[in-house]
């Protein structure tokens, strides 16, 4: 169990969690803005000058391929903080972001996210924390690109959207249900695969009792399980 830990230590607690006078000032500087599902908040290219805070929703970060693919490098909810790195360097986004839910976020632009940098250092120690977390992230998914096959890259995308509700040894080996949904499509686009693979490998899951598809939903009878199966 503490060896499987290990592999989620890129979790992300709300941004803000034990920064409530930091929050505070975000708040008082920050515009509220409501998206409706498959709403645009950025594109690839343009100036990265705001940041934003998940209130509420899920956000896709991607890119666009030629081919008509889109790999999803990033899935931003309830708690997140997102568009930091581009903002920091002041230079152009090198994704897109969507809403895949109706969502709801508050904007923050550069000169006052300047501002929290330079009264706040513990929010500028967050942002550090957060930036660095996201590059071993983004480290750990090349590496699964490389080294796992398609079950074990699908396998290891289920517990990451299932972290939030895998707080304790019980939950890690109880019936759990996925509480992101996406499509096999969007699973295939965060795995570098297609969706007839996606559709097989889910199939086989279901057939070989590791979990459970009923409509759009998916129970995973026990994470715990599911991960160390895969990496027999």
């Amino acid at each position: 169990m503490e060896e499987t830990k290990k592999d989620w230590h890129l979790y992300e607690n709300d941004f803000f969690s034990g920064l409530v006078t930091e929050k505070n000032s975000f708040m008082s500087l920050a515009k509220k803005q409501n998206y409706k599902k498959k709403s645009i908040l950025f594109l690839k290219d343009e100036l990265g000058n705001s940041c934003f805070y998940v209130q509420e929703g899920i956000i896709k970060i991607y890119n666009s391929t030629v081919e008509g693919k889109e790999p999803i490098f990033f899935l931003r909810k309830k708690g997140d903080m997102f568009g930091i790195a581009d903002l920091v360097n002041s230079e152009v986004r090198k994704a897109n972001a969507e809403t895949l839910t109706s969502t709801t976020v508050w904007k923050l632009g550069k000169v006052d996210f300047e501002t929290l940098l330079d009264k706040h250092h513990l929010f500028s120690k967050r942002i550090i924390q957060v930036l660095g977390k996201r590059i071993r992230y983004l480290g750990q998914t090349i590496e699964n690109l490389m080294v796992c096959d398609v079950a074990t890259r699908l396998a290891k995308l289920l517990v990451y959207l299932t972290l939030d509700v895998l707080s304790d040894q019980e939950s890690w080996e109880s019936p759990t249900s996925v509480p992101i949904s996406l499509t096999q499509e969007q699973m295939a686009d965060m795995t570098g695969s297609c969706q007839q693979t996606i559709s097989e490998t889910l199939k086989c899951f279901q057939d070989k009792g590791m979990i459970k598809m009923d409509k759009k939903r998916i129970i995973i009878h026990n994470p715990l399980s599911l991960l160390s199966c895969v990496r027999k």
